[in-house]
């Protein structure tokens, strides 16, 4: 068995990235959702749209071998400075050795250097005793994340709708969403957004008035769908996902997004089905 003591901590822009996904492979290798990922697509979605850099991340490694790896990534999240725990895993023979913690107080002490005011994280429903470790160390849930997919795009209303749908840039969709005002997931907001680059933006009006926005990839996931109050139950937001189901020719749509009944209630009229996958959204103020 391998000395606890010889276990060596080292920021993420210390060793080559084969490492950083090593440990991360490894680390998964037994979660309850599989994780088949290449190295490739590793580094540029978790390096990339999440937001995680490697200056504020974190490995261990036993001699020449990685064990275990936290990812930080830091922005201003909801008006607050936010450092997110983007992954932690640890490699099954090490586990209960300490790793975890230590790990966890280096991706804090890195929160509290750059004058972050929370740490977040997200974690499966059903992964308890992540659950519980978060939670020990002063997590707490605060959000759910629910996720829902629409395979027969035929199943969408057809409305009568007499708004307009104009496809619009980025700057435009990040104007015009912005005057609501609601609790978007990290993977949904504006900066995980204009990191990617296959999403596509509709708007919906009414001569000039703004009625609704739509962010969606050209794979269907919704990234965001918003029908301003006064216009909701006009066909507004049923009009902006069938004008992108034409536009993009999609073949099927997908949502993820934390306690919103109203956005949860249209989809399912919609015909969309809730998946079994759920995450609490979890925090801790500094």
């Amino acid at each position: 068995m391998k000395l606890e003591n010889s276990i060596q901590y080292y920021c993420c822009t210390e060793v080559e990235d084969r490492f950083i996904y090593q440990a991360f492979h490894t680390g998964f290798s037994d979660y309850i959702i599989k994780m088949y990922i290449s190295e490739g697509v590793f580094l540029k979605r978790f390096f990339g749209p999440e937001g995680n850099r490697r200056e504020n991340s974190f490995i261990a490694f036993d001699q020449d071998e990685p064990v275990g790896v936290i990812l930080g990534g830091m922005k201003m999240y909801e008006g607050i400075q936010t450092m997110r725990c983007g992954t932690l895993a640890v490699h099954p023979d090490y586990r209960g050795k300490g790793i975890s913690q230590r790990l966890f107080e280096l991706h804090k002490e890195e929160a509290v250097k750059h004058g972050c005011k929370q740490l977040f994280l997200e974690v499966i429903v059903g992964n308890d005793q992540a659950v519980r470790f978060y939670e020990k160390i002063g997590y707490e849930k605060i959000y759910d994340l629910v996720y829902y997919t629409l395979e027969d795009l035929s199943l969408l209303e057809n409305p009568c709708s007499e708004f307009f749908i104009n496809r619009i840039y980025f700057e435009e969709f990040k104007k015009a969403s912005g005057k609501w005002e609601y609790h978007i997931n990290w993977q949904n907001d504006h900066d995980y957004i204009e990191k990617t680059s296959n999403t596509n933006f509709y708007i919906a009006m009414m001569q000039d008035r703004l009625a609704g926005c739509l962010a969606i990839s050209e794979a269907g996931t919704i990234h965001f769908l918003m029908v301003d109050k006064k216009e909701r139950g006009k066909g507004v937001g049923t009009k902006l996902l069938q004008t992108a189901v034409e536009d993009l020719n999609l073949s099927r749509m997908s949502a993820g997004f934390p306690n919103n009944s109203l956005l949860e209630g249209f989809l399912k009229k919609q015909g969309f089905k809730k998946g079994n996958l759920q995450q609490f959204e979890m925090y801790l103020h500094l």
